[in-house]
């Protein structure tokens, strides 16, 4: 009896673990797939190189690549490494027709703090009730988590990166971008 029992749960095992997913899990949600449209977004937000804006939607970018990158809080060590890095490579990004954005439950207030105690010149978007972070899979109330997307001028999600680590996070999404594009021009 135990030795059926030993074949049943290896069964069960082996049929479970050949079956793909359809969608990944992970903390904060179901994280959307590549090859699939990105969630629409249209949120307030600071952005020092564009002051006379107060609002962002996908569709403002469509035609270009866009970094969006989620995360918890401004002024924070990791927030501010990772917002640092984009910033260091923003003119790149814009050589590559792509821009960057960053998206938290922060208030406009604080991202234009933020956005100039740190001089960043890429837009910082609001998402206090996590209703755009919960779309892309990157919400754990009261924060946005670490997350990144990479959408292509045609609104569609070509990368993801979760659980990021912010130190050279900008240039491992910079290189990602720049190889895709490579291959797509071969």
């Amino acid at each position: 009896m135990h030795r059926r029992e030993l074949l049943i749960q290896t069964g069960l095992l082996l049929t479970a673990w050949s079956l793909k997913p359809s969608r990944a899990s992970a903390l904060g949600g179901v994280v959307l797939e590549t090859g699939n449209t990105a969630p629409a977004f249209s949120l307030p937000g600071s952005s020092r190189s564009q002051p006379d804006q107060s609002n962002w939607s996908l569709q403002d970018f469509k035609g270009r690549w866009v970094a969006v990158y989620f995360y918890p809080r401004d002024f924070t060590g990791g927030c501010t490494i990772e917002a640092r890095g984009f910033e260091t490579l923003h003119s790149d990004y814009l050589a590559a027709n792509a821009e960057v954005v960053g998206i938290s439950a922060d208030s406009v207030d604080d991202h234009e703090s933020f956005c100039e105690s740190e001089g960043l010149s890429f837009p910082l978007l609001s998402d206090p009730d996590g209703t755009v972070s919960k779309a892309y899979g990157s919400w754990m109330a009261p924060y946005s988590l670490r997350h990144t997307f990479l959408i292509d001028p045609d609104g569609v999600l070509q990368q993801r990166w979760v659980a990021v680590r912010p130190s050279g996070h900008a240039q491992e999404v910079l290189d990602f971008l720049t190889n895709l594009q490579n291959k797509t021009s071969v």
